[in-house]
């Protein structure tokens, strides 16, 4: 043990412990930019960069940057003097120099980690002035805007992207003043190995990288004489109130379709519902399989920056993913069909738009695969946080509105579908299903815990029948890799693995409210949508009865030609970047 004392306190902590952390133990703070501790993902980022965290050692007389700094025997420390509070102030005031004064239009306005922190010292002017970087922006994907410009160089994306997620999309490029982060070869970011994960721009303390948006596109659509139609996925109704104050995990289901109505939506309708319908599809596959009609395992295919992923990284599995589409790609198909015949309306006249927790889905939408004559399925996507700020444009006070209900037909949905948004989800609501369908019998009990958790890698073994049926989730394209790797060797084998690209699955995707690296957030989060499930009457997706009668009026058979023709999609190899 170290003894050591911080702003007069005597503390004792082992050896190897920052100074920063050391400081956190006693409810000291000290304010960092470049540092983030994701520990229930193993992921620290300490690179020491910013410089915002310094502190001063009274017995050395040194200035120390607390995030990266082991603690010594005998040193006094504080995190107040005004040698470390300046040194502070000169870093933050370099920083600003050359960072854009465009506050008040950055998407980042309000939720800015350097504009916090200018904020907290006070400062008022930069007396630093001189030359400021005029990088191209790039603006050229659907997910995606990379502006340069405001990069800090915290590295906290390149980390993000190279070591957690193993994209290798994103590189320090330049030397000395014109130094910033940018994509490979300085593509543009859709030239890269970019899946869209989004995770870079949740982990970005500034405004250098946000997702596009499609908020002015959905507010003219709401003005034009279209049937506008939206629906919401399963991790948008525990995330969605945090933009409005209320605690993380916090199920707003109800206020969230009062406020979709408000907003000018003429149906608001349940991904929930199409992720029934994903499981019924997707179930249906993984038993024809077990029975030997293909290949296992079989990879959940709802994740579209895992899909991005495979069809760069691991086409030679490109045979094995689940042919469904995502669950809200599967509600246009059906909303532009079976809808439209309900309603007596053309396809062309209605507008489909998705709530999604996760910027990859603006991207997924677009695939030409995901068209049905020569129409998307899908037409506008955008994330919890635009949803939450088309709100408060509104002047909607969300937290004071009543609860309402789905619209029929396509609103009624199980647990099962409920659990999609968190990772182990997908699979365990496949699983509820699968064992019923081969064993003709009931399933008791219907929590798959060895299936639920943050943890990276999770295995389990289900007995269905007189079959032991190895399963495995990642989450974290990182963990995907790892996980992937081992079954292509041989060293692992499993019947059917559930992939998610973002840490956590949905709750953590990268259109979400930012938890600025607090993982209790995702944990709340995920305890929230297990708390829908837990709360449904129905909790397998084959009992919804809009399910049922979906097909029984319209699709005809599971898996049957009009099933095939609507819900499954196919994917294309792309080439190694």
């Amino acid at each position: 043990m170290i003894n050591l004392k911080i702003n007069g306190i005597d503390i004792s902590v082992e050896k190897g412990t920052t100074i920063l952390q050391a400081a956190n133990m006693i409810d000291i703070q000290i304010p960092t930019l470049c540092h983030m501790d994701l520990h229930d993902i193993k992921f620290i980022n300490k690179l020491a960069s910013c410089r915002v965290c310094m502190v001063e050692d009274k017995k050395s007389g040194k200035l120390f940057p607390s995030c990266a700094t082991p603690v010594k025997e005998g040193m006094i420390i504080e995190t107040d003097s005004t040698r470390a509070v300046q040194a502070r102030r000169t870093v933050v005031e370099l920083l600003l120099s050359d960072h854009p004064n465009s506050c008040l239009t950055c998407a980042k306005n309000l939720d800015c980690q350097l504009q916090k922190i200018a904020h907290d010292l006070g400062i008022r002017e930069i007396p630093y002035q001189g030359e400021m970087r005029e990088l191209p922006i790039d603006a050229n994907s659907l997910s995606l805007v990379r502006d340069p410009n405001k990069c800090i160089l915290c590295r906290r994306c390149e980390t993000m992207c190279n070591e957690v997620q193993t994209v290798g999309a994103l590189a320090e490029i330049g030397r000395g003043f014109y130094t910033h982060v940018g994509s490979t070869f300085n593509r543009t970011m859709y030239e890269t190995t970019c899946t869209f994960c989004g995770q870079c721009l949740s982990v970005c303390p500034t405004g250098a990288l946000t997702e596009v948006s499609n908020v002015r596109k959905v507010w003219k659509a709401l003005h034009s004489n279209k049937t506008v139609i939206v629906q919401t996925a399963p991790a948008v109704r525990v995330a969605l109130g945090e933009m409005f104050g209320m605690e993380p995990g916090t199920v707003v289901t109800g206020k969230m379709v009062t406020a979709l109505r408000k907003l000018g939506f003429d149906m608001v309708f349940d991904t929930n519902f199409a992720a029934d319908l994903t499981i019924v599809e997707e179930a249906n596959e993984f038993v024809e399989r077990m029975k030997g009609n293909g290949k296992l395992p079989i990879l959940t295919s709802c994740c579209p920056g895992w899909v991005n992923f495979m069809e760069q990284q691991f086409s030679d599995m490109i045979d094995i993913p689940s042919t469904c589409k995502s669950p809200h790609e599967m509600f246009g198909a059906i909303a532009k069909s079976y809808l439209c015949e309900k309603m007596n309306i053309k396809p062309e006249d209605m507008v489909v738009v998705s709530v999604m927790p996760c910027i990859a889905k603006k991207f997924e939408a677009a695939r030409p695969e995901l068209e049905h004559k020569g129409a998307s399925d899908v037409d506008m996507v955008i994330t919890t946080r635009e949803l939450a700020s088309m709100i408060k444009e509104a002047g909607i006070h969300f937290t004071e509105l009543p609860d309402d209900d789905f619209d029929d037909p396509m609103g009624e949905s199980t647990g099962a579908g409920a659990i999609f948004g968190a990772t182990g989800g997908v699979i365990e609501a496949t699983v509820r299903t699968a064992y019923e369908t081969l064993t003709g019998k009931e399933l008791e009990k219907l929590e798959f815990t060895d299936l639920r958790g943050l943890t990276g890698i999770k295995e389990t073994t289900v007995k269905i029948g007189d079959r032991d049926v190895r399963i495995a989730v990642a989450n974290g394209l990182g963990n995907t890799r790892k996980l992937l790797n081992k079954v292509k060797s041989g060293e692992e084998k499993f019947d059917a693995i559930e992939v998610m690209a973002c840490p956590g699955g949905c709750i953590g995707g990268g259109g979400q409210p930012f938890h600025h690296g607090d993982i209790s957030i995702l944990r709340r989060r995920a305890e929230g949508i297990y708390s829908v499930d837990q709360n449904k009457k129905l909790r397998k997706s084959h009992e919804n009865p809009k399910i049922k009668e979906l097909y029984e009026t319209y699709l005809g058979e599971v898996a049957g030609p009009r099933a095939h023709e609507l819900l499954h999609t196919s994917y294309e190899a792309k080439p190694k970047l």
